[in-house]
This record gives structure tokens, C-alpha cells and sequence, in this order.
């Protein structure tokens, strides 16, 4: 009787390993073909970003949303979910390595995690003007730092490059002209040694805070200022918390698009040609926009009577350039100085 038990229950767990083994080895493991996808059982690609919908960042990654439905026919769904719905900009970069989504937008200072050398969009003055980021973003020297082996490791491609714009301080206490109406001030920043040392050169303290969460660090007191371009400030409504505003233009903030590098390649080859199209296009609606909508949120700024915008010269900038020379001193090692020399020889 317990020989008998024991072949009977022998049996089912063969016949049970059988059939998972089976169904593992055959259909579920087959490359899909782009007839695998319909309007209605659509390839979905799972977007996430922290800034607002009517950003620079938030109107591009719609009208990429847009561009994709149309160009392949509904058969790939970009959803896009904006203001951290899903991630914040602390956790969304573990959140792609890992597949819970499979494209982001993040400030590009936040791949510091991978690769020290993205915080060259914080050394202070290095860029010049829109047309010197512009040159940049189009570089084999950009291209660079997406081909890196960092990247490469962590299943991640780098797609794109959408530019935000300039940085400029504002606070809750007074205007700030010269670095020392920085001293014993504390600042909202985004991860990042550079960063530290930028403010720390200014004589000012700061915090990590992440973006979702600094409007209410603001209002709460918990920092007096932080940096940001003008639409940011604007679409992120900090003109009601932060009463002065220098047009200091001392760093930049812009993104930079990384997939998922196994899930986007698991998509067709067919739909995939289409999306990066797709792609191509929103990247460059989204470097005409970022010039037009930093423009318009300066004006709104300006007319909104609430705060005081102090409109620097450059005379002043170069008093906060030398100021901030500290930080070249400790980063450049860091940062590379091959990418340094490479981004300044773009300025002409």
C-alpha cells in the first residue's frame, strides 16, 4: 500500500513538472511579433516623471504619449504618470533598474548613483547659454555618457537628452546679490556632492529634498530657499512661498530620457522604429518649448507683483562664478577633467 502511495504521488508531480516545464520552454519564452499587438491588447510602456503636467517635461512626455498612439496605431501605450503618481524623483531610477517602470525622465544629477560624472550639469557657470547646451546634448561627448558601461550594467539605455533651462536662487528672507547674502541661509537640493559643496562655498547650509516634497519644505520653513528654472518655479506655484528671486543663472537643470534596456528591446523591432521616431520628435518639441515656456513663466513672474526678481548683471554673476571656484578645486577629478574640457570647448 505505501509503495503503491508513494509511485502514485510520484506520478503527479512528474506529470505536474511535465507540464510547467512545457509550458516555460515553449510559447511563453518566444520573442511576440508586433501582430502579438492590438489597439485593444496594446505593448505598454510605463512612464514616470515628478514635475507637473503643464511643465516643460510634463507637455513633452504627452505629446510623446501622443506621437507613439499615433504612429503605431494604438499598438504601444505610453502611460504617463506625472507629479511622482508612482515614484519619486528619491526612488525612480531603482524603480527602471528594477521594471516597475520602463522609462524616466530624471534630472540628470540623479544618475550621480551610477555615475558620479552626471553631476557636471551642477558645476557652476559651465555653460554658457541655450545654444552651448544645445551643442552639447547633440555631442559625441554627451553620447558618451550614454554608452558608458555604468549604464550598461544596470540594464539602462539613454535615449535623449529635453532641456529645462537655467538655475536661479530664490529664498523666503531677502534678495540675494552678492555671495555673502548667502551666508546662514539653508537650501533645498537634490542629491549630489556638487551641490553640497556649491552651497557650502556660498556659506549657506542644505537639504535633500525631493522635488514632490519642496513646496511644503518651503512653506513649512524646514529650508528658506532652493533653485530652479523659471518654469519650474512657476508651474510648481514656489512664487507663493519664496518672495525673492535672482536671476543668478548659475547651473542648469535638464533631463535626460533612460529605458529599461531588456523591455525596450523585447519590444518589436517594427513598433520600436516607430516609437523611437516618436521619440525623436517629442525631443525636439520639447527643446523649442523649454526656451518658449521659461520666457512666458519669467513674464508671469515678473507681472505677478509677489515676488521681487533681481534681474543680475553679469558683473554680479562673475562675483558668484569666482565665489564658487571651490567647487571646480574639489570636483574636477570627479567630473572628469576630459568632459569639463569637452563641454567648454562647445561654447563657441
Amino acid at each position: 500500500m505505501k509503495k503503491w502511495l508513494l509511485a502514485t504521488i510520484l506520478g503527479v508531480l512528474t506529470l505536474a513538472l511535465v507540464a510547467c516545464g512545457g509550458g516555460s520552454s515553449s510559447s511563453s519564452s518566444e520573442p511576440k511579433s508586433s501582430e502579438d499587438y492590438t489597439a485593444d491588447k496594446p505593448f505598454v510602456i510605463k512612464f514616470s516623471h515628478v514635475t507637473a503636467i503643464d511643465s516643460v517635461k510634463g507637455k513633452s512626455a504627452d505629446y510623446f504619449a501622443q506621437l507613439v498612439d499615433e504612429k503605431t496605431e494604438g499598438r504601444v501605450k505610453v502611460e504617463v504618470y506625472p507629479s511622482s503618481q508612482l515614484y519619486g524623483d528619491a526612488d525612480e531610477l531603482d524603480a527602471l533598474v528594477s521594471g516597475n517602470v520602463h522609462m524616466i525622465a530624471p534630472s540628470v544629477t540623479k544618475m550621480v548613483k551610477i555615475d558620479p560624472r552626471w553631476q557636471y550639469v551642477d558645476m557652476p557657470y559651465l555653460f554658457k547659454d541655450d545654444e552651448h547646451v544645445k551643442r552639447f546634448f547633440d555631442s559625441e561627448v554627451a553620447q558618451d555618457l550614454f554608452n558608458s558601461e555604468q549604464l550598461a550594467q544596470n540594464d539602462i539605455m539613454g535615449m535623449a537628452f529635453w532641456p529645462n533651462g537655467f538655475k536661479h536662487f530664490s529664498n523666503n528672507k531677502h534678495p540675494l546679490v552678492k555671495p555673502e547674502d548667502f551666508k546662514g541661509l539653508k537650501f533645498r537640493t537634490q542629491a549630489g556632492q556638487v551641490l553640497e559643496a556649491q552651497f557650502e562655498a556660498l556659506g549657506a547650509g542644505s537639504a535633500t529634498i525631493s522635488f514632490g516634497e519642496t513646496y511644503a519644505a518651503l512653506q513649512q520653513g524646514t529650508v528658506d530657499g532652493a533653485e530652479n528654472p523659471f518654469n519650474n518655479f512657476d508651474t510648481m506655484k514656489f512664487y507663493e512661498v519664496q518672495p525673492y528671486l535672482s536671476t543668478t543663472q548659475h547651473g542648469r537643470l535638464d533631463y535626460a530620457i533612460f529605458v529599461n534596456k531588456s523591455y525596450w528591446e523585447s519590444m518589436p523591432e517594427d513598433l520600436r522604429v516607430l516609437v523611437e521616431e516618436a521619440l525623436a520628435e517629442a525631443t525636439e518639441y520639447a527643446q523649442s518649448l523649454a526656451a518658449e515656456e521659461n520666457a512666458k513663466s519669467f513674464e508671469k513672474i515678473k507681472e505677478l507683483g509677489t515676488v521681487e526678481v533681481y534681474e543680475m548683471s553679469d558683473e554680479e554673476r562673475e562675483a558668484l562664478r569666482e565665489a564658487l571656484q571651490p567647487v571646480y578645486d574639489k570636483f574636477t577629478d570627479v567630473i572628469t577633467q576630459e568632459l569639463i574640457d569637452g563641454i567648454t570647448a562647445l561654447a563657441e
